[in-house]
This record gives structure tokens, C-alpha cells and sequence, in this order.
């Protein structure tokens, strides 16, 4: 019964490794470096010469990070290069050309009375969408001031009706993109519920939904130039990959090799948890929807070391117990118990500085240190769970006598 469970277990891995993990490699996306995509440069600059600030430049790279956060690219690189120019690398994106266009605008949002009074900016909004007008089925956009914008937009539209006819042009509020006119529309009443509708005759849904990400990232708090544009290639990406790939696959299959020659059973063991932490990290990374750069694949290698690390410590303390004298199920129990604490300690400080990486870094060093977090979150379910299921299974069979089966 205890052998049915066991080798229930081993082709559960096998069999869903061999299906899935195709499908689930797949749905991972690739970074610039591996894929390709757009690199721009820009340029930021201040009216009448004056010297754009460093709080500018943050300000400018923060509005920029929530910006292609709309577009939905993960893991961009948006880096500042010297005292006015700013990098961002996209990549995978479907439209290039779109996306510069979302990213060199300025997005002003102003809206004016028929004296050309501001009334309300971008600044005000609380939300804006892209959405079908249910009247006439074409694409508008639908904002939601906030609470101090709500107000002035009430008071505004409440002037304007007690001032004015129905019929007099002057009671329009004029919407206008970086001072350029978009929609014009009447007030028939007063709008005390803070929400407009933007009806600039988009051609299409996507361009309603693009100036809205735009909008709910804000202005840019200077103006900016767009110096270079390029696409990059994924040639050397791909080929890197391919080595990557074969790297992979020679460092696994020599790593399962050593276990299986040094330490026999639980060699073998170690290696089905290896495919099954395989599984749960490409699986976590599908369902993250992360991007996987080469950094990326550099904290899967170093976690697959740090796997098999966990296993190696754990064999050894069990070697030690069997040398001791006690029986192969005392010394899977003491084994495993001695050295879980040195196991966690080890692996509880790379998270530490995982976390470091993630928070002060950026772009692929992040990349990095997701990648290394999951695996080392994998490695210490495979090593400390399933290894230890799968070892206590068989010594519990009675068919195991010899402590040779174990390395010792």
C-alpha cells in the first residue's frame, strides 16, 4: 500500500511535468533582452531655459512608471541618464508607435469656461475610463473628480445655469488636452455627482481607453522630447536563451546524476522533489504573470543550487545518524529535524536580501530577485515536505534494510 502511494506520487510529477510544463513555459513573457521591443529616450526640458530639476526627473520617472503600468508592460526599464534624460525599454508591446505616442504625451487636462477660465486641471480627477456611450455606441471617456473637484465642478455648473440661457453658448465647459480643444459640451444643469464625460471623437475604443491611462497617470510635470527611438531585436536575446535553456538542462541533469551516485535513495527521491519544484516555480511564474529577462534566469539557477543545497544538508545530517547507530526511521526523523533549522536560517536570509533587491531596485534587478524568491519559497516545500514525505514512505515499506541504499 505504502509503494502504491509512493509510486502514485512519482508519476503525478513525471506525468504533469511532462505535460505542463510546456504549456506553462509558454504563458511566462520574456523580457526586452530575450524578446525584443522599444527603446526610447527622452528628453526633458523647461520653458525659457530654465534647469530641470532632480525632482522633476522623479517626478517625471514616476508618472512614466504608471503610465506603462496602464499599457500593462511588466517589468519596464525606467532609468534616468544623466541631469535630463530619462531610458525606458519596453518589451513585447504589439504597437510601438502607440506606445511612444502614450508616453511623449504631455496630458494637460483643462477645463475652461467661455472666458477662458481654468476652473478645474488633471489634478483634480479622481478617475477616468474609457467606456461605449450606451446613447450612440461610440467610445468616451468617463471621469470622476474628486471630492475637492467635485465641489468646484458643481459650483461651476451651477453659475453657469442660474447666468445663462439653455440656448447661450456660453454655458459650455470646454475640455482641452495640452491646450487643445476636445469636446465642447452644454450644461443643461447643474452636476452636483463630480462626473464628466470626454466625447472628442475618438476613432476608436483604444484610443479612448490609451488617453485615459494617460489621465489617470497624471501630467507630466515637464515638457519632454522624444531624442531616440528604436526597436530592439530579440536575435541575441533568443540565442541567449537557447544557451540558457541548454545550461539549464546539463546543470540539472548533472545535479541529478551526482545525487543519485552519493546519496542512492534519497538521491532519488531529491530528484523527483527537483521536478516537482520545477513545476511550482514555472507554474508561480505563470500565474504571477511575470517577465522573465536573463537576470530572471540567473535567480532561477542560483535557486536550483539552493534546492539541491537543502537536500544536501538534510542527507548528510541523516548519514550522520546512521553512522551513529540508530535505525534508518530514527535517523530520517532526527536527520530531518537537526536540520531544518540550518536549512531555514540559510534560506530565510537570501529572502531578506531578495526583499532589499526588490525594493530598492529596479528592471531586471527585480526580475532577479522574484525569480530567486520564488524558487527559494519552492525549494524549502520540495526539500522540507515532499522529500521528507517521500523518505518516511519508504523506510516505513520495510523494504529498505541496508544502509548502503542511503549513502552511508
Amino acid at each position: 500500500m505504502r509503494w502504491a502511494k509512493i509510486v502514485a506520487v512519482m508519476l503525478v510529477i513525471v506525468i504533469g511535468g511532462y505535460f505542463a510544463i510546456n504549456p506553462l513555459l509558454d504563458s511566462v513573457k520574456l523580457g526586452l533582452d530575450l524578446q525584443g521591443g522599444v527603446h526610447v529616450v527622452l528628453l526633458a526640458e523647461k520653458p525659457d531655459g530654465v534647469e530641470v530639476a532632480s525632482e522633476d526627473m522623479r517626478q517625471l520617472e514616476a508618472v512614466m512608471r504608471q503610465r506603462v503600468d496602464e499599457l500593462g508592460v511588466n517589468e519596464p526599464i525606467i532609468q534616468p541618464e544623466g541631469k535630463n534624460r530619462l531610458i525606458i525599454e519596453l518589451a513585447g508591446i504589439e504597437n510601438p508607435d502607440e506606445a511612444v505616442n502614450v508616453i511623449g504625451k504631455t496630458a494637460f487636462l483643462e477645463f475652461k469656461t467661455w472666458d477662458g477660465e481654468t476652473i478645474l486641471t488633471g489634478e483634480d480627477l479622481a478617475d477616468a475610463e474609457g467606456v461605449i456611450d450606451s446613447t450612440n455606441n461610440k467610445p468616451v471617456i468617463s471621469l470622476q473628480f474628486n471630492k475637492k473637484g467635485s465641489s468646484i465642478f458643481a459650483d461651476a455648473t451651477t453659475e453657469l445655469c442660474e447666468e445663462f440661457r439653455s440656448d447661450d453658448p456660453r454655458r459650455a465647459i470646454g475640455i482641452y488636452l495640452d491646450g487643445e480643444l476636445l469636446t465642447n459640451p452644454q450644461v443643461n444643469e447643474p452636476i452636483p455627482s463630480g462626473q464628466a464625460q470626454i466625447s472628442g471623437g475618438f476613432q476608436n475604443f483604444d484610443d479612448a481607453a490609451n488617453l485615459a491611462a494617460l489621465l489617470r497617470a497624471g501630467a507630466l510635470p515637464v515638457n519632454v522630447e522624444i531624442i531616440e527611438k528604436r526597436a530592439v531585436g530579440p536575435t541575441l536575446g533568443m540565442d541567449s536563451l537557447e544557451k540558457s535553456k541548454t545550461a539549464i538542462i546539463y546543470g540539472v541533469l548533472a545535479v541529478m546524476l551526482f545525487m543519485v551516485l552519493f546519496y542512492r535513495v534519497p538521491g532519488l527521491i531529491a530528484n523527483f522533489a527537483l521536478i516537482a519544484y520545477g513545476l511550482i516555480v514555472v507554474g508561480a511564474l505563470s500565474a504571477i504573470n511575470a517577465t522573465l529577462t536573463l537576470p530572471g534566469i540567473a535567480g532561477l539557477l542560483l535557486s536550483i543550487g539552493m534546492a539541491v543545497d537543502a537536500n544536501v544538508i538534510i542527507f548528510e545530517r541523516l548519514k550522520e545518524e546512521i553512522r551513529n547507530g540508530k535505525t534508518l526511521r530514527a535517523s530520517v526523523e532526527a536527520g530531518f529535524r537537526r536540520a531544518i533549522l540550518t536549512v531555514l536560517d540559510a534560506n530565510v536570509t537570501t529572502l531578506i536580501a531578495t526583499a532589499v533587491l526588490y525594493k530598492f531596485g529596479t528592471g531586471p534587478v527585480r526580475g532577479f530577485a522574484v525569480t530567486l524568491s520564488i524558487g527559494i519559497i519552492a525549494s524549502l516545500l520540495t526539500a522540507v515536505l515532499l522529500t521528507r514525505f517521500m523518505l518516511r514512505e519508504v523506510v516505513a515499506t520495510g523494504s529498505i534494510r541496508s544502509t548502503k541504499a542511503f549513502g552511508a
